[in-house]
């Protein structure tokens, strides 16, 4: 993992990871727009770009493609903070390819099960059947698949004590807030997890004792 150093090394960092930034620029430009809409006009706008069964029904690859666009936070900034810290450093690892592969099986798959898991909780009266409309947008199952893949990339033994924070950490969230988006996210990790062979043979895995030590010198 390289140190980042001064402005150029900034730029170059960037340069490094297109499809992060391009990403991100993206969802900066979005959430301007938001911040000028009423909030009436704005739960009906993204309502029509959520994830939710009544859209994924009728029209699943625009609002698969179009939910990723938008944040409901309305806060953008500590999105640079979690894009460079783990989609800039997957995407310089794997390569923008392997990576938007990564960020696409983790936001189609987690959403079509974590939702078919809402159906059927739907069908069984355990969920209102209101809840085929809900508000879901963002771009945090993406986030979560490139975290769980991102454990491949510490070097051993530090990933076999890596592996079980981010499995509790999510596995936690689950349990507390025994939500389907929670669902999704913990799904999310098991995909990125089950994409090795994406991240198998990309070079050396990063060390953080060599980190620490470029640090002190």
């Amino acid at each position: 993992m390289r140190i980042i150093r001064g402005t150029d090394g900034v730029r170059a960092y960037i340069r490094s990871a297109p499809g992060t930034y391009v990403w991100l620029a993206i969802l900066f430009v979005t959430t301007v727009a938001l911040h000028h809409m009423s909030p009436e006009f704005e739960e009906h706008f993204l309502r029509q770009r959520s994830t939710n069964i009544h859209e994924l029904s009728r029209n699943p690859v625009r609002v698969l493609v179009a939910s990723a666009m938008w944040i409901d936070s309305g806060h953008w900034i500590p999105y640079v903070v979690l894009y460079t810290v783990f989609h800039a450093q997957a995407e310089r690892w794997l390569g923008t390819l392997r990576w938007f592969t990564v960020c696409a099986l983790a936001h189609v798959l987690a959403t079509l099960i974590s939702e078919g898991a809402l159906l059927l909780a739907i069908r069984d009266g355990i969920a209102p059947h209101s809840a085929v409309n809900t508000l879901d947008v963002g771009v945090s199952y993406a986030l979560a698949g490139v975290i769980g893949v991102l454990t491949y990339r510490i070097a051993a033994p530090w990933r076999y004590a890596c592996l079980p924070v981010v499995l509790v950490f999510f596995g936690v969230s689950l349990a507390v807030e025994r939500s389907f988006t929670e669902l999704g996210h913990f799904v999310s990790v098991l995909i990125g997890l089950a994409c090795y062979p994406l991240a198998r043979s990309r070079g050396k895995a990063w060390n953080p004792k060599e980190t620490l030590a470029a640090l002190r010198g």
